[in-house]
């Protein structure tokens, strides 16, 4: 065996190893410390020279002090910071003193006070990084992914991280207070239908079988009530095998929390107090009771049932208007039991016609079979559609709509569920394009009463939410007779037009279980093979339960301001499922994959792989 010579002198090896502990933060050094010896550690954020004298800028989690070398005081400690570069991290000793009042830094908290060191350390040195923390907003995300452990240092993502700590040391807290449990529950689970495709994990001991990673705990937290824990959290793991974009990643973090002989307005109302606890870490108020719509009225006034209301442009019905009209496009579309729908924009006075071709083009893009309008100016109408409709339908419209010069009506006819989802979209795109959405405002609202059910392309029905929702009692007679008029006792919560969280009362009746089961088409042997332990506890006394999870991820980006969740997890995946700094996932020995009895077999050849990672 050959040893390696040593690259560094012993003596200042040992130097680096035996730094000295700090006493103080460097952001939370302060004028009360003026004149105390104050031990800082950190890495150098900037180092300035000033005609000999020389100023570093040490951050660590708290923020920044300055330090100031001049050679005409302590010649050592000059030397030391005039060989320091970007990133080193030091070991800093020196008394605190004041800043002469025209070196004041106002945007510093540390800004009115520095150290000159009397004894500093180089604990370890730095190469040139490919950028500095501080520039890392200005880096193609690719590279800071790849280079995650230098964007982690920005304050930016420094800030982020340590408000999602907040957030959910408050979450726990809270759910403390209100008498529930923190309990885990496995990771390694049994493979169950939830909507998305699993991760598998083969088992060595146990050849040709798999556990699957959780896209939820839901069953675990529903056997978790029946097994007497009555209140249960967790911040939990959940991973999902789906396409991926700003606001997914394979494996996120929930607040999950079930609760026993609730009822639908306990666990909002129990909801409500953690969400007002968890903004408040952001210096966010929001005022109690939250604001509650039926997905009915979302869909139908909003075109979603996660509806932004922080401005108007609400979906307008013509359905009445038209359903006897002379523009029989429209007129059939309603006597076949589909709905005319549409909005009506102000400010489109210098609309072009490639504007009004744009938005065309992009509603047929969405899948809309066409978008009309009408423009209302001082001196008329305009629009290739007003000469199919006379004088009185005309008037209708404009009643209808409310409409005045400057104005612009856009109309789908289609079936009601495709005509609202599609000027859901049409009105979020003009909002955004018209910044009519103010930003300022927090809204908070539930949406309740989903559907228990949708149907595929093939007519197969399958649940709104997942299979253990239970319908609202008062609608069981018309279960089997009419499913899809059946309503479920889900809610969803929505901030600012997204879902952060969901949740329902569950089936705690073992009989009524079995029956939606079989709605869903499940055989019995299907029923047995991936629910059969579910069933089974459940002749041995079930509580009434419900319960919900938050989506922390989102929660917190959407507080911290963030386009995407990645900026508030510290290790997340590309949108190629793929972690660019430890570049899993990657490939394993023959030997792992014997001992696991796993084989792999090559992809049929395409298209070439795109090289692009981000």
């Amino acid at each position: 065996m050959t040893v390696t010579e040593p690259v560094q002198d012993p003596t200042q090896l040992a130097q680096q190893l035996a730094f000295e502990p700090r006493t103080q933060f460097c952001g939370e050094i302060a004028e009360h410390h003026l004149g105390q010896p104050i031990t800082v550690n950190g890495w150098v954020s900037a180092r300035r020279d000033l005609g000999g004298i020389i100023f570093i800028e040490v951050r660590d989690r708290s923020g920044l002090i300055q330090l100031v070398a001049d050679p005409q005081k302590n010649a050592e400690v000059h030397d030391v910071l005039a060989a320091l570069r970007s990133e080193d991290v030091i070991s800093a000793t020196g008394p605190v003193s004041k800043r002469p009042d025209d070196t004041i830094n106002p945007k510093l908290a540390t800004g009115s006070i520095e150290i000159y060191p009397t004894r500093v350390s180089v604990v370890s040195q730095a190469k040139t990084p490919p950028f500095l923390p501080e520039n890392a907003h200005e880096v193609d995300e690719s590279i800071r992914l790849k280079y995650r452990y230098l964007d982690l240092r920005s304050p930016q993502m420094q800030h982020n991280i340590q408000l999602r700590h907040k957030i959910t040391n408050a979450a726990r807290t809270y759910l403390d207070t209100q008498g529930f449990l923190e309990i885990e529950t496995p990771i390694l689970i049994k493979t169950t239908p939830e909507g998305a495709r699993d991760y598998l994990v083969p088992s060595r001991v146990h050849p040709e079988h798999f556990f699957a990673l959780p896209q939820s705990p839901q069953i675990y937290k529903q056997i978790l009530m029946l097994s007497g824990m009555e209140r249960y959290y967790q911040i939990a793991r959940c991973f999902r095998d789906e396409d991926l974009r700003a606001d997914r990643q394979p494996e996120f973090t929930q607040v999950d929390l079930e609760m026993a002989f609730v009822r639908q307005d306990d666990v909002i109302a129990l909801t409500e107090g953690l969400l007002t606890t968890m903004f408040a870490q952001a210096g966010i108020e929001v005022a109690t009771p939250f604001r509650r719509m039926c997905y009915a009225e979302a869909m139908g006034r909003y075109g979603s049932d996660k509806p932004d209301t922080r401005f108007g442009l609400e979906l307008i019905d013509f359905s009445e208007v038209m359903k006897a009209c002379g523009f029989k496009a429209f007129a059939s579309v309603v006597q076949d039991g589909g709905v005319v729908k549409g909005l009506c924009l102000g400010g489109t006075e210098n609309y072009s016609r490639k504007e009004y071709d744009d938005l065309i083009a992009l509603a047929q893009k969405w899948g809309a079979k066409g978008l009309a309008y009408i423009v209302y100016t001082d001196e008329g109408l305009k629009s290739p559609i007003t000469k199919f409709f006379n004088d009185d339908e005309l008037a209708a419209i404009q009643q209808t709509a409310s409409a005045k010069p400057g104005d612009t009506v856009f109309f789908v006819a289609d079936a009601a569920n495709t005509a609202n989802k599609l000027l859901g979209r049409l009105r979020l795109h003009l909002a955004h394009k018209h910044k009519l959405i103010d930003t300022s405002q927090h809204h908070l609202l539930w949406v309740v009463n989903f559907p228990m059910f949708e149907r595929g392309d093939n007519g197969a029905l399958s649940p709104m939410h997942h299979p253990f929702t239970s319908p609202n009692i008062e609608q069981l007679d018309k279960l089997h007779a009419v499913p899809d008029e059946v309503t479920a006792q889900a809610y969803d919560i929505v901030y600012n037009g997204e879902e952060i969280g969901g949740g329902s009362i569950r089936i705690h009746n073992r009989e009524l279980q079995q029956q939606i089961f079989e709605l869903l088409g499940l055989s019995a042997d299907d029923i047995q093979r991936k629910f059969g332990f579910l069933l089974d506890a459940f002749q041995y006394g079930v509580p009434p339960h419900g319960g919900l999870a938050l989506g922390l991820d989102r929660i917190v980006a959407m507080l911290c301001n963030c386009p995407s969740i990645r900026d508030v997890i510290a290790f997340p995946k590309t949108n190629q499922a793929m972690c660019l700094m430890t570049q899993a996932p990657g490939k394993v020995d023959l030997e792992q994959l014997l001992e696991l009895h796993v084989r792999t077999i090559a992809p049929p050849q395409t298209t070439p792989k795109s090289t692009d990672n981000r």
